[in-house]
């Protein structure tokens, strides 16, 4: 019996220290993995308004602008002003790009509508380059204060710029921060969503899978594990989209989405049923392209896209 006790003490001794490292090492590589897409890899302008002007004058009066966040960071965007007393438009690009992804579409949607166009960088994205990504989590409040920026806007002789409208438009990651400031800000009463996530986990789950595909059923199961340990403070979002939606009375929404993203495609088909009696919904739910790839589309596929979303706008925001 003793011998029988020694021999397991031993052997407890041997695979103990194997188990604690094994431990040690798969918490380590998914916090490493969430580290890593929390701070996108840099992305270059693929226009800039300076380069934009020689097309369109409206382009040349776009101006660069910084405003406070809600927790002391400075956010970033481009603002080209519409008419006094107009309705404002957001736009929100999608995770790992930048803001210039949807500068024609900010520049057509002021040439249509004369409303104000405020084009940030996400955080973590772009000019943008404080703090990190947190998928839909804290950093999504940061739409809370473009909302606050665009209705503290004035005229030269000290009137509001725009009325208490604002609509908003978001890709992916964009659309998380798109329904953020619907949840806190009434003033938000149109939203145009495309390629919604599920929640800010589907989003991370995706993103790590895109970023190393050669293990993708494995990396992104332990990027999820890694951000209960990397986003400790409470940062990470895992509230459904569904969930969010449902307390978004009165509103106008455009959700959009294709083959080009199907995970998504299946999230925002779903989420149809979740807001709110009150709440009118439009969908287009099997867009070719989206605007997850719209950057590979043609002249043609572009210009329908952008014209359903002047329209949307338009419409919603003039009521």
């Amino acid at each position: 019996m003793a011998k029988i006790t020694k021999v397991i003490k031993s052997l407890v001794k041997l695979v103990l220290p194997v188990i604690a490292l094994v431990i040690i090492v798969v918490v380590g590589l998914s916090i490493w993995l969430v580290y890593t897409v929390a701070r996108p890899m840099p992305t270059q302008n693929i226009l800039t308004p300076d380069k934009y002007a020689r097309l369109s004058s409206r382009a040349a009066q776009i101006t660069e602008e910084t405003w406070p966040n809600k927790d002391g960071s400075q956010a970033h965007g481009w603002l080209l002003r519409g008419a006094e007393s107009a309705p404002a438009v957001i736009l929100y690009h999608r995770y790992g790009t930048n803001r210039s992804h949807l500068l024609n579409l900010g520049v057509k949607i002021n040439e249509s509508t004369n409303y104000t166009v405020l084009m940030p960088d996400l955080r973590s994205h772009g000019a943008t380059s404080e703090g990190f990504c947190t998928f839909g989590g804290c950093d999504a409040k940061d739409a809370v204060a473009a909302v606050d920026f665009l209705l503290n806007l004035r005229t030269p002789t000290g009137i509001s710029l725009i009325q208490k409208k604002v609509g908003i438009y978001g890709i992916e990651l964009g659309s998380l921060y798109a329904l953020a400031a619907a949840a806190e800000k009434p003033e938000v009463t149109a939203l145009a969503l495309d390629s919604v996530p599920e929640s800010s986990e589907q989003l991370l789950e995706r993103v790590v899978d895109q970023r190393f595909p050669f293990m993708s059923s494995v990396t992104g199961k332990l990027a999820l594990l890694g951000s209960r340990f990397y986003y400790y403070q409470g940062c990470f979002d895992r509230e459904s989209t569904c969930s969010a939606v449902k307390k978004l009375q009165d509103r106008r929404v455009l959700l959009l989405a294709g083959l080009d993203a199907p995970a998504y495609a299946d999230a925002t088909t779903r989420l149809t049923k979740c807001f709110p009696s009150s709440t009118r919904i439009e969908a287009k739910l099997d867009l070719s392209p989206t605007g997850m790839t719209m950057i590979n589309a043609s002249v043609e596929q572009s210009e329908a896209y952008d014209q359903r979303l002047i329209e949307f706008f338009r419409s919603s925001l003039s009521e």
